[in-house]
C-alpha cells in the first residue's frame, strides 16, 4: 500500500465514521482523527462480521463494504461511548 492507498483509507474512514455517527443515536463529541479512526475499525469489524455470515470462495479476509463498514463502526461507536468513556 503506497501513500496513495494511505490517504484514501483515511478518506473512506472519515466518510464512513461521519455516517456512523450520523446514525446513532445522540450527540458524539470526538475529533475527526478519531472519527477517521472510527471508521477504518469499523471496516475490519464489518469484514470479520461478514466473513463469519458469508464465507469467501479464496478463504482470505477482506474489509466489508460500505453498509457492513458502517455497522462495524456503529458498534466501535458503542463500545468507545460505554466501555471507555
Amino acid at each position: 500500500m503506497g501513500i496513495l492507498g494511505i490517504i484514501w483509507t483515511v478518506i473512506i474512514g472519515l466518510i464512513v465514521g461521519i455516517l456512523a455517527r450520523w446514525f446513532y443515536p445522540g450527540t458524539i463529541p470526538m475529533p475527526w482523527w478519531l472519527t477517521a479512526l472510527i471508521g477504518i475499525g469499523g471496516s475490519f469489524i464489518g469484514g470479520f462480521i461478514s466473513s463469519l455470515i458469508w464465507k469467501s470462495p479464496d478463504g482470505r479476509f477482506h474489509p466489508a463494504g460500505w453498509i457492513m463498514s458502517i455497522v462495524g463502526a456503529m458498534i466501535l461507536l458503542w463500545a468507545y461511548l460505554n466501555l471507555v468513556k
